[in-house]
């Protein structure tokens, strides 16, 4: 790409008010697979001095204009522009602010390859408007904080698209006067919304109804659309919507304002979800779901992104963003709501867990490359770059640490104060944090820097104990690395939230609360530098520092295997007791690493996880998390230039000895938790869990006296005909650990299951992410398979995203790897920019690879840069990482 296109930067501070808002919208669209008719009738008011109204479009053939019912002419009246439609001197009579602009514009749904604006695909149109794909529709003002009441009428044939749906109530329908086949819909949606949450779904599904009466005694139709066969799983979609609109009664006070909610479920769609207006299009993977076809985590991901897309009406559409910079104010939001509604709803522990082992895994990750960003981006070339982990978890996190320090309560009255303030607007994240402030009184000044500034925080903390006086001083040092843009970070408002445990003779340990500590458990560290006094500690305790991970840091403090193993059995906090086992898996995989020697398994760490096992029952689902040792990806940040066959190494022999030393264990442990019946409850998610954390271990013991015995394990649990978690366990550990099984397992599947495109995504991914010499060439082979498309977003990310996140073979010597994605790369580049650009975030941080490999990978995304059209989310990418 020439300097001449390359795309331009936008930044936040340059945010100006629109010159115009849109009032009212009427769209008539008639449905063409190749020549589609958008008729918009828009009631426009002038809100400045300026009478040109800009408007944005892309790849849209304009039909005809006109203003207040007069045909407009090119050139005297308006002109076309990179991206714009500039009507001139709009509303330019004196006195009269208002005007009505018609517009007729072509667009062709069936060559829409990227799956933005209006698409057909699957025999079904859709529409993915987010974060600028409105544009691609008709010209409009698309941003944000133009908000408008929509009117929308779908006219399409009948037998073809039986559904036509869209934003709001449904107001009116017939059949069409000039064509009997065809049949027209009109939705009206009486709250204003920016033309981001439009939406527009016409198709023939199978519907699943049902009803839900609000508090206020309401009665709210819900429908469900899936493909043709399907329906049968669809019914835990519903009931995770019905649990998700009572919970946001009942935690947040907040209830539906329509009279009808409708998910459609459509297997190409780029993201996971989206939360428009009383229409929400779904990818199908995060709709159906049935025991035989949907594992553990699958029903899960089911309630948390249903919930997810459902509190957005009120965090993201009842209160929109000012612009996109605010990307956070409503996901970060919504991300923290729906992690607490998955975790009311289950097991809080293992949810919090869960979403730690993203943020160390993905999010801090990110933090330390090229696209490193705050929560607030205060630059963008292309929006879509910027829904990440950062803006979402991190931005979870951040919110989290509000309710923190304000518990509850304080939490809720901020939460209250936030939508009496704002309902209806287009607001910033600065809006959230002031109403925060006022509702509690607080002052939450330095702990904005979460919103300004980059970077993962890493707190060191000293200890020390005076006997004679019975004082414990804490000495706290936080510090922020540079990252592009910002190379001086100031100190932020952490709070560390602490458990102190006093150990006994007899080797255990009580909780022990010094008077200085708050109830809340809660210290707050806002210095550089900073120290913390308790008094009255008749000896010196066990501390385990940010419990419930009261902050996303890194921390540094020095606590001998002895003190982390006394965390393990005693802290109250279970994810103190879960983070005591990674830190002693981490030190010993860096130790071996460094030292250049074998893994070696303390006996004391050993007899605490035999200990762990043996009480299993009490708790399978924690003690499967004791036993999932860190990935390669997250290890990777614990070095400045990442030794990936090190890591590689160095975990397959932690993964080994685990294995041999406690073989017997794991063998008794899986045959107690074993079932092949189904039942869809905490405890038996949790056995589930542990058996399929066990197994792997067990396929490992080729040559032990157990190996025939574990064979017969694995295909027992590999036919366990009426639970994908199970199934697709035994899989994932006869490939992974190259058992002699694999294979047969591998055609087995793909013989059951040819018919299920989701389904056929596990196998996919499963082969993808196998940590085996040969992972390149299998995903190459893999690429011309019949399950393979690279037109469905989830067939790529199932295969080559899966691949992506599997480092020692991504990052492999020769480079194969590097090769393998920038070829898939440069084949989405003009098919689907936007799953290229999330490919291509493996790829970026280049300079943290060892003087071998840097050479190769730089050449790749040079090779990229240079391609003729590259598309804006690769570019910006790439630019930044070449650049850092």
């Amino acid at each position: 790409m020439s300097k001449e296109a390359s795309p331009l930067a936008r930044f936040r501070k340059d945010y100006n008010a629109p010159a115009f808002q849109i009032e009212t919208v009427d769209l008539h669209v008639a449905l063409d697979p190749t020549h589609t008719i958008v008729t918009n009738v828009m009631r426009v008011k002038r809100l400045a001095a300026n009478t040109n109204l800009e408007l944005d479009g892309e790849q849209l053939k304009l039909v005809s204009l006109e203003v207040n019912g007069q045909l407009q002419l090119e050139g005297a009246d308006y002109e076309r522009a990179e991206g714009k439609l500039i009507l001139r001197n709009l509303c330019s009579d004196d006195g009269n602010d208002h005007a009505e602009v018609k517009i007729v514009t072509e667009v062709n749904p069936s060559k829409n390859s990227a799956l933005e604006g209006l698409y057909l695909s699957g025999g079904a149109y859709c529409t993915q408007c987010e974060a600028e794909g409105f544009r691609r529709i008709t010209y409009y003002l698309d941003r944000p904080d133009v908000l408008a009441v929509f009117t929308t009428t779908i006219e399409a044939n009948q037998a073809a698209f039986p559904y036509l749906l869209s934003n709001g109530n449904k107001v009116a329908e017939g059949i069409c006067n000039s064509d009997s086949a065809k049949h027209w819909v009109t939705w009206h949606d009486p709250h204003p919304k920016p033309c981001y949450l439009f939406a527009l779904v016409a198709g023939d599904f199978d519907r699943l109804q049902d009803a839900f009466v609000t508090r206020d005694q309401r009665r709210v139709l819900l429908e469900l659309f899936v493909d043709k066969g399907n329906l049968d799983r669809a019914q835990f979609a519903m009931e995770s919507l019905k649990n998700a609109m009572r919970w946001d009664e009942e935690r947040f006070g907040l209830v539906y304002d329509l009279d009808i909610y409708m998910i459609v479920a459509v297997d190409f769609f780029n993201m996971g979800a989206m939360e428009n207006k009383g229409l929400n299009v779904f990818n199908a993977k995060y709709v159906l779901a049935n025991p035989e076809t949907a594992t553990d985590q699958d029903f899960l991901n089911v309630e948390s992104v249903i919930g997810h897309e459902y509190f957005h009406n009120w965090t993201g559409n009842r209160i929109t963003c000012r612009d996109w910079f605010q990307l956070s104010l409503k996901e970060g939001l919504t991300v923290f709501r729906d992690q607490e509604f998955s975790a009311d709803r289950g097991m809080r522990a293992v949810n919090r867990i869960q979403d730690v082992r993203i943020m160390r895994t993905h999010q801090f990750e990110e933090d330390a490359g090229p696209m490193a960003h705050p929560i607030r981006p205060d630059k963008v070339v292309e929006m879509n770059n910027f829904y990440t982990v950062t803006v979402y978890n991190k931005g979870a996190e951040v919110i989290r640490m509000l309710h923190t320090l304000l518990g509850e309560e304080g939490f809720q009255a901020g939460m209250r104060e936030y939508v009496k303030r704002h309902d209806g607007q287009a607001v910033t994240c600065e809006d959230f944090v002031v109403a925060m402030e006022a509702a509690n009184d607080a002052d939450f000044t330095q702990f904005r820097r979460w919103y300004s500034q980059a970077g993962t925080p890493t707190v060191e903390i000293e200890h020390t104990y005076c006997e004679q006086t019975q004082t414990l001083r804490l000495m706290c040092k936080q510090s922020t690395p540079a990252t592009p843009g910002q190379s001086t970070k100031l100190p932020f408002h952490i709070p560390i939230r602490i458990e102190m445990l006093l150990p006994d003779e007899n080797g255990s340990a009580r909780l022990f609360t010094p008077a200085e500590l708050p109830a809340s458990g809660v210290i707050e560290l806002t210095e550089a530098e900073q120290s913390f006094s308790f008094n009255g500690l008749p000896a010196k305790p066990v501390i385990g520092f940010f419990a419930d991970f009261s902050a996303p840091v890194k921390v540094k403090v020095a606590q001998t295997l002895a003190e982390r193993i006394l965390l393990t059995g005693y802290a109250v906090d279970p994810f103190l007791r879960w983070n005591a086992v990674q830190d002693i898996y981490i030190e010993l995989i860096t130790r071996a690493i460094s030292e250049q020697q074998p893994v070696a398994l303390p006996e004391l760490f050993i007899e605490t996880l035999e200990q762990a096992l043996a009480k299993s029952q009490q708790s399978a689902a924690l003690t499967a998390l004791l036993f999932q040792v860190p990935t390669e990806e997250a290890l990777a940040s614990e070095f400045t230039t990442v030794p990936f066959d090190d890591i590689h190494r160095a975990v397959n022999e932690l993964q080994q000895a685990l294995a041999e030393h406690l073989a017997e264990p794991f063998w008794q442990c899986w045959q107690v938790h074993f079932s092949s019946k189904f039942v869809f409850t905490a405890e038996a998610i949790s056995s589930r869990m542990l058996c399929n954390t066990v197994l792997p271990f067990l396929a490992r013991l080729t040559d032990h006296a157990l190996s025939e015995q574990i064979n017969t394990a694995l295909w027992q649990q590999f036919n366990a005909t009426n639970s994908m978690t199970l199934v697709f366990g035994a899989l994932q550990a006869a490939v992974h650990q190259e058992h002699a099984s694999a294979a047969e397992m591998l055609h087995a599947f793909a013989e059951k299951w040819a018919g299920n495109a989701l389904v056929m995504d596990k196998w996919l991914a499963v082969q993808g992410s196998a940590p085996l010499a040969n992972a390149v060439e299998r995903v190459q082979a893999l690429q011309q398979h019949k399950a393979f498309e690279w037109g469905n977003p989830n067939r790529v990310y199932a295969l080559l995203a899966s691949f992506s996140h599997n480092p020692s073979q991504l990052h492999r010597k020769d480079g194969a790897g590097y090769l393998l994605m920038a070829a898939a790369i440069e084949r989405l580049n003009t098919l689907n920019p936007q799953v290229a650009s999330r490919l291509l975030s493996s790829l970026l941080n280049w300079k943290r690879l060892d003087s071998s490999r840097q050479p190769l990978l730089k050449a790749q995304l040079e090779k990229l840069r240079n391609l003729p059209n590259l598309a804006p989310d690769l570019f910006e990418k790439i630019e930044q990482s070449l650049n850092d």
